[in-house]
């Protein structure tokens, strides 16, 4: 069996917007989840395999370098955009992976109109970008379960030597 490569689910906003709108023409929901997605660990894993559990296509958007840097501050993101959206698009569980470079995703949800937004359960539901949009067009939004200790900043404070995040161990 051949599989999809990576860099084929790789797609633009304006590409992505008339397959999404075929597919829910034929009755498919569209889960869409978002994040800067800079050290991939098990916590991403896990919570794409979860957010791809609550409809039929999952979409993801990943923060391009200069939006990580303006959230993150500098020192991040540790790998570069494109090496981001792939190794998130060799994840089975993911079906596209789209960039945005906006401090927040709400005009590709706007545009992508999908019918789940999934977010970690460390934000608050009336904290997640696009709630009310996506309510107002009979879409959910779900909190996906925390994995502890799997955090990009943990990891990265771990990797520079910092147990605490205050300075040297």
């Amino acid at each position: 069996m051949k599989t999809e490569r990576a860099r084929d689910k790789i797609m633009t906003i304006k590409a992505l917007v008339p397959e999404l709108a075929r597919r829910q023409r034929k009755g498919e929901r569209i889960v869409f989840t978002n994040g800067c997605f800079d050290l991939l660990h098990l916590g991403h894993l896990r919570s794409l395999e979860e957010a791809a559990r609550l409809g039929d296509r999952l979409v993801v958007a990943i923060n391009t370098d200069a939006s990580v840097r303006r959230a993150k501050g500098a020192g991040r993101p540790i790998q570069n955009t494109r090496q981001r959206m792939e190794l998130v698009a060799a994840l089975g569980c993911v079906d596209w992976v789209i960039g945005f470079s906006a401090d927040t995703p709400l005009r590709v949800i706007r545009s992508l109109r999908p019918d789940v937004i999934a977010k970690g359960g460390d934000w608050q539901a009336s904290e997640i970008v696009g709630r009310e949009d996506v309510e107002s067009w009979g879409g959910r939004i779900v909190r996906l379960k925390v994995i502890p200790g799997a955090r990009t900043t943990d990891l990265v404070e771990q990797i520079r030597g910092r147990r605490d995040g205050r300075g040297p161990k």
